[in-house]
């Protein structure tokens, strides 16, 4: 458990921990049912933004800006890169190899970069909209704890990695498919409790941030032959902008 938790916030956020011990599949399952937990200082880190943009006046837009930012510059832009080397590897050829080499690059093109500009406004506006609505701070917890909270699900048993090595082929399969199922609805009931919002608006951004999640991992997986690391970020940030789309409607 102990390597589990360090690889957990080791991976998602830039927190000082000191490196696991062992990896291995069971060490790699548990960091992933883990990822809720250590999206925990990401939420606490939006949520305070936007509480301060809230009483220092900010507009809206800025005060979301500054929160998605902030989240993305915590977990060092790993999900980001993933959804840019993603969108680069689908748009870029029909041939399995040649998109996993043009993933694995790490540059990113146009695809890439367009649809990295379009999520990062999804979710700013998204989260601008909450924020004007009056609650911000809960629309962004959810949010960044939501999209965490689809790796469970993306790692389950039966879902192959498309590469022999790299992160996506130490955490694939490794998650039985209870505990993945438990981990999101254990959110979705935390979040019918958020202040200020409907009690079924929070587990509603829960389902909507899975199945959007769900649908890219199942158009990667028939693309690829799999899922990598690259592809676990693009899963957090599309379910992500779901679900803070669905708390500030």
């Amino acid at each position: 458990m102990r390597d589990s938790v360090r690889m957990a916030l080791g991976t998602l956020t830039a927190l000082p921990v000191p490196a696991p011990r062992v990896i291995d599949r069971r060490v790699a399952g548990g960091a992933m049912l883990l990822a809720p937990v250590a999206a925990v200082p990401l939420a606490v880190l939006a949520g305070l933004i936007v509480l301060g943009g809230e009483l220092a006046g900010l507009p809206a837009l800025v005060t979301a800006a500054l929160a998605v930012g902030a989240v993305a510059l915590a977990g060092r832009g790993l999900h980001l890169d993933g959804l840019a080397d993603t969108a680069d590897g689908l748009a870029a050829s029909y041939d399995r190899e040649r998109a996993l080499e043009i993933m694995r690059r790490g540059d990113s093109g146009p695809a890439g970069v367009a649809t990295l500009v379009l999520v990062l406004i999804v979710q700013s506006a998204a989260l601008a909209g909450a924020v004007v609505a009056g609650h911000g701070v809960a629309a962004a917890a959810i949010g960044v704890v939501a999209g965490r909270a689809v790796l469970p699900l993306c790692c389950v048993r039966g879902v192959p990695s498309a590469r022999p090595d790299g992160l996506g082929a130490t955490v694939a399969g490794a998650v039985p498919v209870p505990a993945a199922v438990a981990v999101p609805l254990l959110v979705a009931g935390l979040a019918a409790a958020a202040p200020g919002l409907p009690w079924w608006r929070g587990p509603l951004a829960v389902v909507a941030c899975c199945a959007v999640a769900g649908l890219l991992l199942l158009r990667c997986v028939r693309r690829l032959g799999g899922t990598t690391g690259d592809v676990l970020g693009a899963c957090v940030e599309a379910g992500t902008a779901a679900a803070l789309v669905l708390v500030s409607a």
